[in-house]
């Protein structure tokens, strides 16, 4: 496991948008946040960046209603976007 984190770290991806005007995008920290999170760094990995969790959540939950068709996972799922954008947003004007 450790050799997986490690190779991730080396070949983070670089943001085309801050690369090429210097600002960040509405996902930067979002790789950071994870490598934060899958080394158990969870207040961290939240401080870096807030929609992570609910974004992994979003995506397991979606998974689950393709399989399982819960009776109101569209709704849920659209609560969850509107929870995560407004996370994202909020994030991106904080940071700038």
């Amino acid at each position: 496991m450790e050799q997986f984190i490690n190779n991730i770290e080396s070949n983070l991806l670089q943001c085309p948008t801050k690369k090429l005007i210097g600002i960040d995008c509405l996902g930067c920290g979002f790789q950071r946040s994870f490598l934060l999170l899958i080394n158990g760094n969870l207040i961290e990995s939240f401080l870096m960046y807030p929609a992570l969790i609910p974004l992994l959540l979003m995506f397991g939950y979606l998974i689950a209603h393709l399989f399982l068709k819960f009776k109101k996972g569209a709704k849920t799922l659209q609560y969850f976007y509107i929870l995560n954008s407004i996370l994202i947003i909020t994030n991106y004007i904080i940071k700038f």
